[in-house]
């Protein structure tokens, strides 16, 4: 199953998205909520990367139809602001398994996906 990529910064999703197919993974990558949640309706995805700054839509409804959908893919939460930076992410979606800087070396995000794919 893919990892579903959901960031508008097109650059970023670039450098993610290579990394992550360097590891042979499949990777669908989307910049908003609206395509986020289409790819949800049609396809399966494992392990979902969402920038909670997004600037199409929200974050948090990515992670809330991804539960309903798809509820054992895990979510990756990353941003640039210090929103949540008190963990309570993890309250407002009971499928988050992560929170990290924006600025995570794409290696280190790899890994991530890595770990919490082989362990869902």
């Amino acid at each position: 199953m893919p990892v579903l990529i959901v960031e508008h910064d097109t650059e970023r999703a670039s450098l993610w998205q290579a990394t992550l197919r360097c590891q042979g993974l499949e990777v669908i990558r989307v910049p908003g909520q609206r395509e986020a949640i289409t790819v949800m309706q049609t396809r399966s995805v494992s392990l979902l990367i969402v920038n909670l700054d997004l600037t199409d839509g929200s974050a948090l409804a990515v992670a809330d139809f991804a539960s309903y959908r798809h509820p054992q893919a895990k979510v990756i939460f990353l941003t640039d602001s210090n929103m949540f930076s008190d963990g309570s992410i993890f309250m407002h979606a009971g499928n988050a398994c992560a929170y990290l800087p924006a600025s995570t070396p794409p290696e280190d995000l790899a890994a991530m996906v890595e770990h919490y794919r082989s362990v869902a």
